[in-house]
């Protein structure tokens, strides 16, 4: 298995710097990684590093509570696509899962797919399943689903708890095949890595990809 084609390389501290970015994408086309996961203030110069390489440039919207307005996403959304983000790692809005309004949730991710699919880009939810319950991780798995996202995401790595098993596991035993997951947060070792790719992770958010990629070739 090549370990480094299942990570996203991330870089989304406050304090992210210029020379952050061009140490992560020089990384990036070093290691081979599946994509750069910048700030958007970045994304530009993050493709213009990453250039005609197989590294994706993605991004995060909403980020990190969720709470901002649809339209704020939106906005958010086209000019990160103007800028030359291809993956979008979309917060939902974690207010409305906890007030149960499924409906504004639903309206929300309608406006959003209409803006990507259009541009033909990638769309990763981020639930942040480690502050779900289980019925509200399962009820996501089932909306988004309904609007055909390409990935759900387990986290931001900002909330109290990050990547679990068995977040992965609920949510592959009750998405479609075609729905792919990336598990983010507090991901730092080879091991706990593997464990949730074989739970059904098929990316990995990690700021330790260089560690973890030298570990599996150790």
């Amino acid at each position: 298995m090549e370990i480094n084609r299942y990570i996203d390389h991330t870089v989304l501290k406050p304090t992210t710097t210029l020379e952050d970015i061009k140490n992560l994408c020089l990384e990036c086309v070093e290691y081979n990684f599946a994509a750069a996961c910048v700030p958007p203030l970045y994304v530009k110069l993050a493709k213009q590093f990453l250039g005609a390489t197989e590294s994706k440039v993605a991004t995060v919207i909403g980020f990190p509570f969720g709470y901002s307005a649809i339209e704020a996403k939106v906005a958010e959304t086209v000019l990160a696509i103007v800028d030359g983000a291809d993956e979008l790692d979309v917060v939902i809005n974690i207010s409305a899962v906890k007030n149960n309004d499924w409906e504004f949730l639903e309206k929300e991710i309608a406006n959003l797919m209409l803006v990507i699919r259009e541009r033909k880009k990638v769309i990763k939810v981020i639930i942040e399943s480690g502050i779900l319950t289980d019925d509200e991780i399962v009820k996501c798995c089932q909306l988004y689903a309904k609007y055909g996202v390409d990935f759900v995401k387990t986290s931001t790595g900002y909330a109290e708890k990050g990547a679990s098993v068995h977040a992965v596991q609920l949510m592959r035993t009750n998405l479609p095949a075609d729905i792919q997951i990336k598990a983010s947060g507090g991901i730092r070792t080879l091991a706990f890595a593997q464990e949730l790719i074989d739970a059904g992770a098929t990316r990995i958010g990690a700021s330790a990809s260089v560690s973890i990629v030298k570990e599996a070739k150790a």
